[in-house]
């Protein structure tokens, strides 16, 4: 382990895949990180790491890839995806060996549960782990700490909110949690991002989809990262792209398939009438999001129409991590009731859930209020309603609702 290396949330969750299945997929967007993490962690660092990146290893498993998995001691696989046909030989392996639990670790930058073959191939063998880029627990070293949202959910009423030691910045989101720029180790973070976008277009999407047009894919990104916290609507997106719906829509699952976007589902379990039902749509990064959208300024003073999208964005790629690595039996959702009320974020496990709201400004009003105090009318299984705002006080709202800082909320 190198001195400089900053613990991952998903460490713990890795390593108990590893204890129960013989293939643990470990998939997310270029440089978030897995790389680094394979060949760094603790509890990994001593097996041994193969990247299908190096031309030596991907000619070595495209010769050889049987001997190679005859290998007794536990490999790890990176870039993965490069060498298809791997994934039927790992298969062979593994039930030649009666399953034998981690023994295989792979990892690259698609989203293997959604590319068909490879999911037939392992299915019954893998599991498909997401690792997003770098929280903010992640960056203040802090992973070690119970999740706040965790502790809330347990007793909303009783939990002792941890300050964070430092304010969350309109700076802070818009470096993201890309490892080089949020660890402060690029001079121009806008040279860094152009880079990323034409390496992501120009390898990895000709490495997942025949897209023919470059040109109106690489212009699909860029009008889907202006509609991050959005709720997607699809034949609206098309129209502005100039593109069919289907193209559009193969277009979106590219970019799904490539971690760069995700999709939250719709809270539906309520009798609230003229619910909506599409999903919303947030870029994986809200760095990467600022920059497709030729956002550099998101302070109160910019009047920048994507401000509260990109804290939203931020808040969201932190959440996401939060859950899928420290509590996995929870689930994210959002609430919509056609043009009356809205919450960002509805987190349910088991029964009950709680709702998050996310405001830019420091300060908020009763319309600020008005969609969680209607989603807990509606959702009597609701144990509590944040306001998560950009202020420094904390305050109960009474009736199961609290404004909380917004570093507070995903500490």
């Amino acid at each position: 382990m190198t001195a400089s290396y900053v613990d991952r949330e998903i460490s713990e969750t890795v390593r108990e895949a590893l204890a129960d299945m013989p293939v643990v997929v470990l998939t997310g967007m270029r440089q978030c990180g897995k790389s680094t993490f394979l060949q760094n962690d603790g509890a990994l660092a001593k097996r041994r790491y193969f990247s299908l990146d190096r031309f030596a290893d991907l000619e070595a498993f495209r010769r050889n890839a049987e001997a190679i998995l005859e290998i007794p001691e536990p490999l790890s696989i990176d870039e993965a995806q490069r060498h298809p046909e791997l994934m039927e030989a790992i298969k062979v392996q593994v039930d030649r060996e009666n399953q034998r639990p981690g023994r295989f670790l792979l990892s690259g930058s698609a989203n293997f549960s959604l590319l068909r073959g490879i999911t037939e191939s392992l299915a019954g063998r893998a599991i498909y782990i997401e690792m997003g880029p770098m929280t903010r627990r992640e960056l203040m070293r802090s992973v070690g700490k119970k999740p706040f949202l965790r502790e809330f959910y347990d007793s909303p009423g009783g939990t002792r909110i941890r300050r964070p030691a430092k304010r969350l910045s309109g700076e802070e989101i818009l470096r993201g949690g890309m490892p080089r720029v949020a660890l402060g180790n690029v001079r121009n973070t806008a040279i860094w991002f152009a880079a990323y976008e034409q390496t992501y277009i120009e390898r990895d999407v000709r490495l997942l989809s025949q897209v023919a047009d470059l040109v109106a894919f690489r212009r699909s990104v860029r009008l889907a990262a202006l509609r991050t916290a959005k709720i997607l609507k699809v034949s609206e997106l098309a129209r502005d792209a100039q593109l069919p719906v289907s193209t559009l829509a193969r277009y979106l699952g590219v970019m799904e398939s490539s971690c760069l976007l995700r999709r939250i589902p719709p809270f539906l379990q309520n009798p609230a009438s003229r619910l909506i039902k599409s999903p919303k749509l947030y870029v994986a990064d809200a760095g990467l999001a600022a920059h497709l959208g030729g956002v550099s300024d998101i302070s109160p003073s910019s009047d920048s129409l994507l401000r509260g999208p990109l804290i939203e964005t931020y808040v969201a790629q932190n959440l996401s991590a939060i859950l899928s690595s420290r509590w996995p039996e929870a689930s994210m959702y959002f609430w919509s009731v056609q043009g009356r009320h809205e919450v960002d974020f509805v987190i349910k496990s088991g029964t009950s859930c709680i709702a998050i709201e996310v405001k830019a400004s420091t300060r908020w009003s009763e319309r600020d209020l008005s969609g969680l105090q209607a989603f807990l009318l509606h959702t009597p299984e609701c144990r509590a309603a944040i306001l998560a705002y950009g202020g420094s006080d904390i305050v109960n709202l009474g009736n199961r609702l609290y404004a909380i800082p917004t570093e507070a909320v995903i500490s």
